[in-house]
């Protein structure tokens, strides 16, 4: 369902639209959080440990392919807020046809230095082997991720956060199975927990696909192009900036997941368990703040340049009604939430998970303020502002991971970077946000 985020009480149409963005996002992150539960508890402590070597190199794939998703969205919703629909058809067959070019480009280099990106974070050798094979599967996959992810973005832009939320809880429960049958029952071991990502997110990008023809079809307007080149630029100034961001925090992750390498497998798997659990928080998040996006931009695409202003106060309470229960079971609870993943004899593996959860999770709460700014200023078009609050975020989890580390010879200093990351990025993003909306809201151009 199409929905004007320009219209109605900002507090009752950000809730209807945050809701099912929120719900997606739990049954998004199920397709890793299952991958990692069902390899650590039917496989073994090495299979957990394979899969979370791999995570960061498809986390930088998941990068790029959000990005996009955020580039593309934020001209749509822009081209809505108008009611340009001839070029907001454009928009959207631009951006299909681009990413899936994209997503072939990836795929190739993905397949040829699969091996290389593995040894260049010192994956250990027990290892080795089924890292490989898991993260070879998930590249064959790349072109249903870039896909999906496209259709997404076109679907929250256009209003619409429900279609989405449909599709992710048939897929998560799809894989859900899969992975239990093709690991438990079939005893395929990692390669079965690849397979199974591959298989369910390969139909629900079909048939998200078709939903989305069906649904532009019945927006009327006139001829349109289904390519341009001036609308791929329009499109990609928002979403390079958007990718760069993604992909840069992945490729710190990729430094953080060498220096986690160093301490052994065992503290690897406990950050991959851990580490999910903290990705299915900050998703949900950046979740939000990819709907903040959508509203912001909307509104600036129709100049309600107060319509943003109160929704913003609205996306701050929604992200801390999301970050308290994430902070309860992780800083409260964390040695349950570590049983999910492993069996409980594994107490090293445990106790690293539980350190990594409550250092972190205090936290949550600024790393939600940051979120939701910096998709006001993604969705208001400021994307230097955006760039320069999420590089220091990068830069000080990174540097500060190696410093602390050395100097306490221990995976803790790993963890104590993250707030201090967040907590300075979240304080620039805020600054950014008031200036905006003191000096520069009204200006900004539709």
């Amino acid at each position: 369902m199409i929905t004007d985020l320009t219209e109605g009480k900002t507090s009752r149409v950000l809730w209807s639209f945050f809701v099912p963005m929120l719900l997606s996002v739990v049954f998004q992150q199920l397709y890793n959080i299952v991958d990692s539960v069902v390899a650590g508890k039917f496989v073994g402590a090495a299979a957990l440990a394979a899969v979370g070597a791999s995570y960061p190199i498809t986390m930088i794939f998941m990068a790029i392919a959000t990005g996009a998703n955020v580039g593309a969205a934020v001209v749509i919703s822009q081209l809505f807020g108008a009611k340009n629909f001839e070029k907001l058809k454009t928009a959207i067959f631009t951006s299909v046809i681009s990413i899936a070019v994209l997503a072939a480009i990836l795929t190739t280099a993905g397949i040829v230095f699969c091996r290389p990106m593995l040894q260049m974070l010192a994956t250990p050798d027990n290892i080795m082997a089924d890292s490989m094979t898991y993260l070879s599967v998930y590249i064959w996959g790349l072109m249903f991720l870039f896909i999906y992810n496209i259709c997404t973005g076109a679907f929250t832009a256009l209003g619409d956060s429900r279609t989405p939320l449909y599709f992710l809880i048939a897929s998560s429960l799809g894989n859900i199975g899969l992975d239990i049958l093709f690991v438990a029952a079939f005893n395929m071991g990692v390669a079965g927990v690849a397979w199974a990502t591959f298989i369910a997110q390969g139909i629900s990008s079909v048939l998200a696909f078709i939903v989305l023809m069906m649904r532009v079809k019945k927006i009327p307007s006139q001829s349109y192009k289904k390519f341009s080149w001036r609308m791929l630029g329009r499109i990609s100034r928002i979403a390079v900036p958007s990718i760069l961001q993604q992909s840069f925090v992945s490729v710190g992750n990729l430094f953080i997941q060498t220096r986690v390498n160093f301490f052994g497998s065992d503290v690897i798997a406990g950050y991959s368990a851990a580490i999910k659990l903290n990705t299915f928080t900050i998703t949900s998040f950046a979740t939000l703040g990819n709907a903040m996006s959508s509203y912001t931009a909307q509104n600036t695409g129709a100049g309600k340049p107060d319509r943003i202003r109160s929704g913003f106060k609205t996306g701050l309470l929604m992200s801390f009604v999301t970050a308290l229960p994430f902070f309860i079971a992780y800083f409260i609870f964390p040695t349950m939430m570590m049983n999910i993943f492993v069996n409980s004899h594994e107490t090293s593996i445990i106790q690293v998970g539980t350190d990594f959860l409550r250092i972190a999770s205090p936290f949550y709460f600024v790393a939600a303020i940051k979120l939701m700014a910096d998709g006001l200023l993604r969705g208001a078009g400021l994307m230097s502002a955006f760039m320069t609050s999420t590089f220091t975020d990068l830069v000080l989890r990174v540097v500060l991971a190696y410093i602390l580390s050395y100097s306490m010879n221990s995976e803790i200093g790993i963890w104590l970077s993250w707030p201090v990351g967040w907590t300075i990025a979240a304080g620039i993003s805020v600054a950014f946000y008031i200036w905006f909306t003191k000096k520069k809201l009204k200006k900004t151009i539709a």
